[in-house]
């Protein structure tokens, strides 16, 4: 089985050698426009092989995408980061036109892929590759979700000074400040993480999460990336293996929730169809108000994308 990572840079670069090392396939195809440098990053993998003991083929190129030709599942990480001065509206029109040019490309060669978006602003890019590539929605989807639990679950754990392997939560909405963690549906080992720890703390925790991306940049200097391309490559593998994994996805909604025509992260259940069902939550007045402002705000920034002139 093949996989593909669009984008060599350090998000691409991780998920592509957690999905050798763990190997979830045979082949891992690593793309990039700069010239050079998926080889480059893709032979530094390679030579691990022998050190971490895996037998995936991790192979480099150049924007050559006949190179990706026939992959189970492609993960987009292409696209520039916000720069100063740059608006919103620019960062959109710049990495849309990336994700347009590298979903055409990908359904070229791939026209049964599944395709997982990590490029930013995560939930309008998983739109664009949606509409681009013409694929049923169960087959495109978005990473933020389990990123987004990640830094929940690594929070509660230092907080409670237990290991994160046991903490099992749901986070909701758009990727960034509007997201709805749902502290009613975290647990610790079985039991309701509003047992363990007080109300006042929680918050700050559930605060801490939405702007986790941010304190790493605040820290880095740049975006985080081992998270979300361990995230990612998490996604690949319960394609791959068909696990029926429950997992917090970018996925586009067509009624549930009473929402239509938005992609927003919702719990699914994750396998070798893709999306194979959207679990639909009965949520509280206040989680559903909080998820309504949230899809209003990602809403806004998809009809900023459908407003823009090829």
């Amino acid at each position: 089985m093949k996989v593909s990572v669009i984008g060599a840079g350090n998000v691409g670069a991780t998920c592509a050698e957690v999905l050798a090392h763990h190997e979830i396939c045979g082949e891992v195809v690593l793309l990039d426009i700069k010239e050079n440098f998926a080889e480059g990053k893709a032979l530094d993998i390679w030579e691990t092989s022998a050190i971490n003991m895996f037998d995936t083929r991790v192979k480099g190129s150049t924007n050559d995408y006949s190179k990706t030709a026939g992959s189970e599942v492609v993960v987009i990480t292409s696209g520039l980061p916000r720069k100063p001065g740059m608006s919103r509206d620019d960062l959109i029109s710049t990495n849309a036109k990336i994700v347009k040019s590298v979903t055409e490309q990908v359904v070229k060669y791939s026209p049964n892929a599944i395709i997982i978006v990590v490029s930013n602003p995560l939930d309008v890019m998983t739109y664009c590759a949606y509409i681009n590539s013409k694929f049923p929605s169960n087959r495109v989807f978005g990473m933020a979700g389990i990123l987004d639990t990640g830094r929940y679950k690594a929070f509660l754990a230092d907080e409670l000074n237990v290991s994160p392997k046991d903490i099992q939560a749901v986070l909701m909405g758009g990727h960034g400040d509007t997201m709805v963690p749902l502290p009613r549906y975290t647990t610790i080992g079985g039991i309701p993480v509003t047992e363990l720890i007080e109300k006042a703390v929680l918050d700050k925790i559930i605060e801490r999460t939405k702007k986790g991306g941010g304190e790493i940049v605040n820290l880095l200097g740049t975006s985080a990336w081992y998270a979300p391309g361990s995230a990612a490559a998490q996604m690949v593998e319960a394609i791959i293996k068909d696990q029926k994994r429950v997992f917090p996805v970018c996925a586009l909604l067509n009624g549930e929730y009473g929402l239509k025509n938005i992609y927003l992260g919702v719990p699914v259940i994750l396998g070798k169809g893709g999306i194979e069902k959207i679990i639909e939550l009965k949520l509280t007045d206040d989680e559903k108000k909080l998820l309504d402002e949230s899809a209003k705000a990602v809403k806004e920034v998809m009809n900023v994308l459908d407003n823009m002139k090829d």
